[in-house]
């Protein structure tokens, strides 16, 4: 089992900045893949972000691309995604996820665990 809980959340201006964290436990977290999605009301959960199981490699949904980042700290099993230029369609619950493999991962599918969830406005 692993636990994930993401934090820093909140509400910004457009244009403003925000960065989560998610800190993992209880599986030993430097092997997988690690993503983080979002789901706006009424919408179905979308993907967001990767992170390679060694942080060599990432990828971003076309939504996000140039304005968000992903990294993460093996040795602190941590996940951050540092978000600038957010605009009021980014607003959504944003979830951390640990995924089943090593590779990047960008199907909810490929992940096996999930945190609870943070929430992200972002007013006009």
């Amino acid at each position: 089992q692993v636990q994930l809980v993401e934090s820093g959340g909140g509400l910004v201006q457009a244009g403003g900045s925000l960065r989560l964290s998610c800190a993992a436990s209880g599986r030993t977290f430097s092997p997988y893949a690690m993503g983080w999605f979002r789901q706006a009301p009424g919408k179905e959960r979308e993907f967001v972000a990767t992170i390679s199981f060694n942080g060599k490699n990432t990828d971003y949904a076309d939504s996000v691309k140039g304005r968000f980042s992903i990294s993460r700290d093996n040795s602190k099993n941590t996940v951050d995604l540092q978000m600038s230029s957010l605009k009021p369609e980014d607003t959504a619950i944003y979830y951390c996820a640990a995924s089943n493999g090593y590779g990047l991962a960008f199907s909810r599918t490929q992940y096996g665990y999930w945190g609870q969830g943070t929430q992200v406005t972002v007013s006009s």
